[in-house]
């Protein structure tokens, strides 16, 4: 009984910790955004070259992710967490001491490459340190902190950019991520993971799978097709929140006649609305064990809700629902797909898996906007719409592909 109780509170130390970090990743997606309009009047920007410095985040990202998990499964979680977010902290610090274009561009590029580290850290320790029975609910507090930190990051820097200036409101941002270091730092012993059982469990796994002795490249998971359908699964996934985000107000406008400010509100119900799904599927997750079954469910309830704002036939005092009911299917969704990508994951070699597949996060919100502001700019907002549709749509084969072909033996 007193190992139990001293597992589970190790269980929730560890979850309290990594959701912690991920809050601040994601709140870290959002510091730059926010301080366009100080930065556009201060250095004579205009909207694209603004622009430019998410897409730079999000590919270095997408590159620093990839890469990221070779070096966790090679050196540990703990030293690639603390350098990551130490790097999270030196971009603030630059940012809030720029004098042109190019320190901001130097910026975004050190920001990518500390947010790409953190799904492969992560889920590793969660994986390694959590036990079975609460992964599901440490998936459901690791993306509910998440959405919390993209929610909290707006509302941080423009309230600090009002009251002093834009430089004081990074300085701030870069504080706050050394206090959470400095929290981490001090819980250290319940972040360290094992890389030498990783190692052996990968060399046992190995040889149960190759008799012969040969030994395999370190790329040899790239074989894996379930690997890529997870990849397509987060691409896909990615490509329509960070669109919503993007033009969700102005296609309401187009639409709907809806102002902008007005819709620029619902993507805040969004946001709650997926934190609400995230807390209910982690619940879903734990008692159902059938995770194709609950995303196939939620995805179908966002096709629906999508399909339904692009009619253009739905009640203006009905549209904040969709909204809610839209971003909780999103955030359903999440604890049965990380169950999903931890069933896929052959043992060992999580770190590499997890920063190719959550890669895709990174790309898809790279591309998805500029595929959508396409339509936007070709005066089709229903487009929208029916795009995130059609992208819900060809989730859902992958998730039944990678289901039967997952690794009966995961880690």
């Amino acid at each position: 009984m007193t190992v139990a109780l001293s597992k589970r509170a190790s269980d929730v130390r560890v979850i309290a910790l990594l959701s912690l970090a991920h809050g601040s990743s994601h709140f870290f997606h959002l510091i730059l955004p926010p301080m366009f309009p100080w930065l556009k009047d201060a250095f004579a920007l205009n909207y694209a070259e603004l622009g430019l410095l998410m897409s730079i985040f999000f590919v270095v990202s997408c590159m620093a992710q990839a890469g990221s998990g070779f070096l966790v499964d090679r050196i540990g979680a703990r030293p690639v967490l603390f350098s990551g977010i130490s790097l999270l902290i030196l971009a603030a610090l630059i940012y809030s001491q720029s004098n042109g274009y190019f320190m901001l561009l130097v910026g975004a590029v050190i920001a990518g490459c500390g947010n790409g580290i953190f799904h492969p850290v992560d889920y590793t320790l969660i994986n390694h340190k959590v036990s079975p029975p609460n992964l599901p609910y440490a998936y459901s507090m690791h993306g509910i902190t998440g959405y919390l930190g993209w929610a909290a990051a707006p509302a941080f820097m423009v309230a600090i950019a009002q009251l002093t200036d834009w430089r004081i409101a990074f300085l701030a941002a870069a504080l706050l991520e050394v206090m959470i270091l400095f929290i981490l730092w001090l819980n250290k012993s319940y972040l360290l993971d094992n890389v030498q059982e990783r190692h052996d469990n990968t060399h046992a796994s190995t040889q149960g799978a190759n008799p012969s002795g040969t030994p395999e490249s370190v790329f040899a998971f790239l074989k894996l097709t379930s690997v890529w359908l997870c990849w397509i699964f987060f691409f896909f996934s990615m490509a329509t929140t960070s669109s919503l985000q993007s033009f969700a107000p102005s296609a309401l406008f187009g639409i709907y006649e809806i102002p902008l400010n007005v819709g620029s509100y619902f993507i805040t119900l969004l946001a709650l609305g997926s934190a609400g799904g995230v807390l209910v599927g982690g619940y879903l997750a734990a008692k159902l064990r059938a995770p194709e079954r609950t995303v196939t469910t939620c995805l179908s309830l966002t096709i629906l809700m999508s399909l339904l704002l692009a009619s253009g036939w739905i009640a203006i005092e009905l549209i904040p629902i969709l909204f809610v009911a839209i971003g909780f299917g999103y955030g359903a969704v999440a604890p049965s797909r990380d169950l999903l990508v931890k069933a896929a994951t052959p043992k060992g070699v999580s770190g590499r898996v997890y920063g190719i597949v959550y890669s895709g996060i990174d790309l898809g919100a790279a591309v998805g906007p500029f595929i959508f502001g396409l339509f936007m700019d070709a005066g089709l907002p229903k487009a929208l719409f029916l795009g995130i549709a059609f992208f819900q749509l060809m989730i859902i084969p992958t998730v039944f592909k990678v289901s039967s072909r997952a690794i009966p033996k995961a880690a």
